[in-house]
C-alpha cells in the first residue's frame, strides 16, 4: 500500500517529503506473522487524514489475518498535531481492547512527541528486535509506552 504526496503538485526542494506507506509481512518463529507499515516521508495536515485510514487498515487487515501489527517510523517527520491525531486515531481499537500498536525506531524528536503525548494505544521501542521481544511475551522490552502499560 502506497501513498502519495497530498498534491499532485511535485515535491519542492527543501519541502516536505511526500508520504509513501509499504506493507511487509513476515513470519517468526515463537512469535507467527507479523506485519510491519513502514512509512516514510512527512505526515502533515494535508495527508494525517491519509495516513490514519491507512494506518487503521493495516491494523485491521493484521488482526484479521492473526498478525501482529508494526508500525516503521524510522524514516517519517510529524510536521503537526494532526499527525499525532492520525495515529491516536488509527489506534484508539487497540486501546480500548487494551492493546496497542508497536512503533519502531521513530527518530529523536518523533520518540519525544509520542512519549509526551502519551497515545494509550502506541507503544514505543527503539529497535524492531526490541518490538518483537515483547511480543513475544517477554516483558516490555525497553518500551516508552504512551500511556500505562
Amino acid at each position: 500500500m502506497e501513498i502519495g504526496p497530498s498534491s499532485p503538485a511535485p515535491a519542492r526542494p527543501g519541502g516536505p517529503a511526500p508520504l509513501l506507506l509499504t506493507t511487509a509481512r513476515e513470519q517468526r518463529v515463537g512469535l507467527g506473522g507479523i506485519s510491519v507499515l513502514k512509512a516514510r516521508g512527512t505526515v502533515d495536515a494535508g495527508n494525517a487524514g491519509r495516513f490514519s485510514e491507512a494506518l487503521g487498515e493495516h491494523v485491521a487487515d493484521a488482526g484479521r489475518a492473526g498478525d501482529h501489527p508494526v508500525l516503521d517510523l524510522t524514516e517519517v517527520y510529524l510536521a503537526c498535531a494532526a499527525a499525532v491525531h492520525a495515529l491516536d486515531l488509527a489506534t484508539g481499537g487497540l486501546a480500548r481492547c487494551g492493546r496497542a500498536l508497536s512503533v519502531v525506531q521513530p527518530r529523536p524528536h518523533v520518540r519525544e512527541t509520542l512519549t509526551a503525548a502519551g497515545l494509550p494505544g502506541v507503544r514505543v521501542y527503539g529497535t524492531l528486535a526490541s518490538a518483537l521481544h515483547a511480543l513475544a511475551g517477554h516483558g516490555p522490552a525497553r518500551a516508552e509506552s504512551g500511556g500505562p502499560g
